[in-house]
């Protein structure tokens, strides 16, 4: 049988208007971190009501840029989901501070509350609560545990635009920290943001992602007195967006809101038209939120399935659909495993999360017809 139909599994939905915003930056010269960048910010901001919005190379340095800030280091703790991409637990490591893990929900594949308190110790100094795929994850649940001093930090890598009981996610903690790359909603490449409604934080992760230097490039440039530099009274790194990603961003994120309504819709088809498949579990819709669809993660039960999880992908790819695992299970991941000595059933639930979910294709750039070879495909697997 020869597949000529390729679906893949996520793409960017970009064209001629980021093609064309990119223009002003190399025309005026200003590459690096500029007006674009701070145009960016601007709207970022506003739309996920943070008073503070800071852009960053990626959501990776989002993170670390904000425990950095929180003054995060040696001997202190921060607890982070056992299923997640491993970013979420280096960040932890890069500071000096010790990753604790905790394990997940198998119906949302967030951060399970009821584990996290049984984590915390005296030096847990931070949560980082995981919107997973774009789903918001239990911050009612995480308030009751965490004792007074601990923040709750969002890595909201999928979930721009989300929303959890009419409240942005990035502003439901200390500080929120997005991803831009080509497999989110909206992307500029590779790119981060960080918000905050904390005044003293942001000004410290603006300092800490341009080196540490007490006043912008740009500031610089448009100030009077050429002759000055700035001074550096942190230890800080180079994390900066480009003008160029800025300039994408802006555009991108006027279009968030469809993004999101087209993959919601997707989404409630998949959910109708696969509710018929005994052994595959939806991803859970929201009760009082947004979900930002960032991936339509299934589940396979492995004692139901006509055939194993990766039999299923392996069929599905000869069909010429892509799928993935949901993410990983840090703790079964060499360095976590060998480091901390974990072992696979220290987290069943991430364990599980693992081995047996699915995401199945959903993007902007997918036409009815896509989803109906999907769904069919999906019907059409036997033992």
């Amino acid at each position: 049988m020869t597949i000529t139909r390729q679906i893949q599994i996520s793409l960017p939905s970009t064209g001629d208007e980021e093609w064309q915003a990119i223009r002003e930056p190399l025309t005026t010269g200003w590459l690096t971190q500029g007006p674009k960048v701070a145009q960016f910010e601007k709207a970022f901001g506003v739309r996920h009501r943070a008073r503070h919005a800071l852009a960053t190379s990626s959501c990776t340095t989002a993170l670390h840029a904000i425990l950095a800030a929180m003054g995060i280091g040696p001997g202190d703790e921060v607890i982070v989901p056992s299923f997640t991409w491993v970013a979420t637990a280096n960040v932890v490591l890069y500071c000096g501070a010790t990753p604790v893990l905790a394990d997940v929900d198998r119906t949302t594949y967030n951060i399970d509350p009821a584990d996290v308190e049984r984590r915390i110790t005296p030096r847990t100094r931070a949560v980082i609560a995981v919107h997973l795929f774009g789903l918001a994850a239990d911050i009612e649940g995480l308030r009751r545990v965490m004792p007074p001093g601990v923040k709750l930090v969002e890595d909201a890598a999928c979930a721009a635009g989300a929303s959890h009981r009419g409240v942005p996610v990035g502003t439901l903690g200390a500080a929120g920290a997005f991803s831009f790359h080509p497999r989110k909603s909206v992307t500029t490449g590779e790119g981060g943001m960080v918000t905050t409604n904390d005044d003293a934080l942001a000004e410290t992760v603006d300092q800490l992602r341009n080196h540490g230097a007490s006043i912008s490039e740009e500031q610089r440039h448009h100030g009077a007195h050429p002759y000055l530099l700035p001074e550096f009274n942190l230890l800080g790194f180079n994390y900066r967006m480009t003008d160029l990603q800025g300039a994408v961003g802006v555009v991108q994120l006027a279009k968030l809101d469809r993004f999101i309504a087209e993959r919601q819709k997707a989404a409630e088809r998949y959910r109708e038209e696969l509710a018929d498949i005994p052994w595959l579990t939806m991803p859970q819709f929201p009760e009082h939120g947004t979900h930002a669809w960032q991936a339509f993660v299934t589940y396979v039960d492995p004692a139901r399935a006509p055939r194993p999880r990766n039999e299923i992908m392996s069929f599905l790819q000869a069909r010429g659909i892509a799928t993935r695992p949901g993410t990983h299970a840090v703790h079964m991941q060499g360095y976590y495993r060998d480091r901390f000595g974990l072992a696979a059933d220290d987290y069943p639930a991430a364990r599980d999360c693992q081995a047996q979910t699915m995401a199945i294709p959903l993007h902007n750039r997918m036409t009815a017809d896509d989803y109906a070879h999907v769904v069919r495909s999906l019907h059409e697997i036997r033992s």
